[in-house]
């Protein structure tokens, strides 16, 4: 290859690398959920919706 499709190979596969317009505050809310639906939730997906609320609750402000 030369260099310069390597450079443009590069360059579109850096192009999809993008963050949404805002950042994370401004494209996330809170995720909550009933008492009912929190019993059933998998430990996995569990952690991973407490996780993402803790991080909006640090960089974004949220309330409990």
């Amino acid at each position: 290859m030369g260099k310069g499709l390597i450079a443009a190979v590069l360059v579109a596969a850096l192009g999809g690398c993008t963050m949404a317009k805002g950042g994370f505050c401004a494209v996330s809310s809170p995720l909550r959920l009933s008492a009912k639906a929190v019993e059933t939730l998998p430990d996995e997906e569990a952690r991973a919706l407490l996780a993402h609320n803790r991080k909006g609750e640090k960089l974004c402000g949220w309330r409990p």
